[in-house]
Protein backbone atom coordinates (compact mmCIF):
# COMPACT_ATOMS: atom_id res chain seq x y z
CA UNK A 1 0.00 0.00 0.00
CA UNK A 2 1.27 3.46 -0.92
CA UNK A 3 1.53 6.19 1.71
CA UNK A 4 -1.24 8.82 1.32
CA UNK A 5 1.24 11.55 0.30
CA UNK A 6 2.10 9.49 -2.80
CA UNK A 7 -1.52 8.89 -3.89
CA UNK A 8 -2.73 10.88 -6.89
CA UNK A 9 -4.96 13.86 -6.01
CA UNK A 10 -8.08 12.27 -7.56
CA UNK A 11 -7.73 9.19 -5.34
CA UNK A 12 -7.21 11.37 -2.26
CA UNK A 13 -10.39 13.29 -3.11
CA UNK A 14 -12.36 10.07 -3.55
CA UNK A 15 -11.04 8.80 -0.23
CA UNK A 16 -12.01 12.09 1.46
CA UNK A 17 -15.49 11.96 -0.09
CA UNK A 18 -15.88 8.35 1.03
CA UNK A 19 -15.16 9.44 4.60
CA UNK A 20 -17.45 12.48 4.39
CA UNK A 21 -20.52 10.62 3.09
CA UNK A 22 -21.32 8.69 6.31
CA UNK A 23 -20.73 11.82 8.41
CA UNK A 24 -23.03 13.86 6.15
CA UNK A 25 -25.76 11.23 6.19
CA UNK A 26 -25.58 11.00 9.97
CA UNK A 27 -25.90 14.79 10.23
CA UNK A 28 -28.93 14.84 7.92
CA UNK A 29 -30.58 12.01 9.85
CA UNK A 30 -30.10 13.83 13.16
CA UNK A 31 -31.36 17.12 11.71
CA UNK A 32 -34.54 15.44 10.46
CA UNK A 33 -35.53 14.29 13.95
CA UNK A 34 -38.09 16.60 15.52
CA UNK A 35 -36.85 18.92 18.23
CA UNK A 36 -39.21 20.23 20.90
CA UNK A 37 -39.25 23.49 22.86
CA UNK A 38 -41.75 24.39 25.57
CA UNK A 39 -42.31 28.00 26.60
CA UNK A 40 -44.22 29.18 29.64
CA UNK A 41 -46.49 32.20 29.96
CA UNK A 42 -45.62 34.40 32.96
CA UNK A 43 -47.36 33.39 36.18
CA UNK A 44 -49.59 30.76 34.58
CA UNK A 45 -47.31 27.78 33.90
CA UNK A 46 -49.28 26.80 30.82
CA UNK A 47 -47.16 25.15 28.14
CA UNK A 48 -46.82 26.28 24.56
CA UNK A 49 -45.14 23.40 22.73
CA UNK A 50 -43.28 23.88 19.45
CA UNK A 51 -41.91 21.00 17.39
CA UNK A 52 -39.72 21.55 14.32
CA UNK A 53 -36.83 20.13 12.33
CA UNK A 54 -34.51 22.88 13.60
CA UNK A 55 -34.83 25.35 16.47
CA UNK A 56 -32.67 28.23 17.65
CA UNK A 57 -32.92 30.29 20.82
CA UNK A 58 -31.69 33.86 21.10
CA UNK A 59 -31.23 34.28 24.87
CA UNK A 60 -30.51 38.02 24.65
CA UNK A 61 -33.76 38.85 22.87
CA UNK A 62 -35.67 35.81 24.21
CA UNK A 63 -36.76 34.64 20.75
CA UNK A 64 -37.24 31.03 19.68
CA UNK A 65 -37.04 30.42 15.92
CA UNK A 66 -38.33 27.10 14.62
CA UNK A 67 -37.89 26.01 10.99
CA UNK A 68 -39.09 23.02 8.99
CA UNK A 69 -42.32 21.13 9.61
CA UNK A 70 -43.28 23.40 12.50
CA UNK A 71 -46.07 22.17 14.76
CA UNK A 72 -47.35 24.26 17.64
CA UNK A 73 -49.74 23.21 20.37
CA UNK A 74 -51.15 25.72 22.86
CA UNK A 75 -53.81 23.86 24.88
CA UNK A 76 -54.52 26.81 27.21
CA UNK A 77 -55.85 28.72 24.18
CA UNK A 78 -57.12 25.60 22.39
CA UNK A 79 -54.90 26.33 19.38
CA UNK A 80 -52.90 24.04 17.10
CA UNK A 81 -50.83 25.36 14.18
CA UNK A 82 -48.53 24.18 11.41
CA UNK A 83 -46.18 26.23 9.22
CA UNK A 84 -42.78 26.26 7.57
CA UNK A 85 -41.36 28.66 10.18
CA UNK A 86 -42.44 30.13 13.51
CA UNK A 87 -40.90 32.67 15.87
CA UNK A 88 -41.98 33.00 19.49
CA UNK A 89 -41.16 36.42 20.94
CA UNK A 90 -41.55 35.81 24.67
CA UNK A 91 -40.97 39.45 25.72
CA UNK A 92 -43.64 40.75 23.32
CA UNK A 93 -45.84 37.65 23.88
CA UNK A 94 -46.23 37.22 20.13
CA UNK A 95 -45.89 34.32 17.69
CA UNK A 96 -45.13 34.92 14.01
CA UNK A 97 -45.87 32.06 11.61
CA UNK A 98 -44.79 32.02 7.96
CA UNK A 99 -44.98 29.63 5.03
CA UNK A 100 -48.17 27.66 4.41
CA UNK A 101 -49.70 28.52 7.79
CA UNK A 102 -52.69 26.57 9.08
CA UNK A 103 -54.17 27.38 12.49
CA UNK A 104 -56.99 25.38 14.06
CA UNK A 105 -58.92 26.32 17.17
CA UNK A 106 -61.00 23.84 19.14
CA UNK A 107 -64.54 24.13 17.89
CA UNK A 108 -63.49 24.15 14.25
CA UNK A 109 -62.43 27.75 13.55
CA UNK A 110 -59.40 27.85 11.26
CA UNK A 111 -57.12 30.16 9.27
CA UNK A 112 -55.00 29.44 6.18
CA UNK A 113 -52.51 32.10 5.10
CA UNK A 114 -48.90 32.74 4.13
CA UNK A 115 -48.14 34.75 7.29
CA UNK A 116 -50.00 34.95 10.60
CA UNK A 117 -49.15 36.90 13.74
CA UNK A 118 -50.77 35.73 16.97
CA UNK A 119 -50.91 38.34 19.73
CA UNK A 120 -51.16 36.16 22.82
CA UNK A 121 -52.43 38.68 25.39
CA UNK A 122 -55.09 40.03 23.02
CA UNK A 123 -56.06 36.59 21.67
CA UNK A 124 -55.88 38.17 18.21
CA UNK A 125 -54.71 36.82 14.84
CA UNK A 126 -53.49 39.00 11.97
CA UNK A 127 -53.22 37.04 8.70
CA UNK A 128 -51.63 37.98 5.37
CA UNK A 129 -51.95 36.05 2.10
CA UNK A 130 -49.40 35.16 -0.55
CA UNK A 131 -49.10 37.65 -3.37
CA UNK A 132 -52.26 37.62 -5.55
CA UNK A 133 -54.00 35.20 -3.16
CA UNK A 134 -56.41 35.51 -0.25
CA UNK A 135 -56.52 34.45 3.38
CA UNK A 136 -59.07 31.73 4.12
CA UNK A 137 -60.85 31.65 7.48
CA UNK A 138 -63.54 29.24 8.56
CA UNK A 139 -65.68 30.18 11.55
CA UNK A 140 -68.19 27.87 13.18
CA UNK A 141 -71.34 29.89 13.91
CA UNK A 142 -73.73 28.66 16.54
CA UNK A 143 -77.31 28.85 15.32
CA UNK A 144 -79.17 30.07 18.42
CA UNK A 145 -80.66 33.31 19.70
CA UNK A 146 -79.99 35.01 23.05
CA UNK A 147 -82.46 32.79 24.96
CA UNK A 148 -80.52 29.66 24.05
CA UNK A 149 -83.25 28.46 21.70
CA UNK A 150 -82.55 27.34 18.19
CA UNK A 151 -82.83 30.21 15.74
CA UNK A 152 -85.27 30.12 12.86
CA UNK A 153 -83.83 28.79 9.62
CA UNK A 154 -82.52 31.38 7.19
CA UNK A 155 -84.99 32.40 4.50
CA UNK A 156 -84.65 30.78 1.10
CA UNK A 157 -82.61 32.70 -1.41
CA UNK A 158 -84.73 33.45 -4.47
CA UNK A 159 -83.74 31.71 -7.68
CA UNK A 160 -81.87 33.76 -10.26
CA UNK A 161 -83.91 34.77 -13.28
CA UNK A 162 -82.20 34.57 -16.63
CA UNK A 163 -82.31 37.60 -18.81
CA UNK A 164 -82.12 36.90 -22.54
Amino acid sequence: MMPCYQLPISQMRRFGLALMLPVTLLGVALANQLQTATAQTPGENRPLTIRADVQEYDAKNQVITARGNVQMSYPARQIQATSAQAQYFSKERRIDFSGNVYILQQGGNSIRAEKVTYLIDQGRFVALPQSNRQVESIYMIQESDNDGQTAKPAPQTPAFKRSN
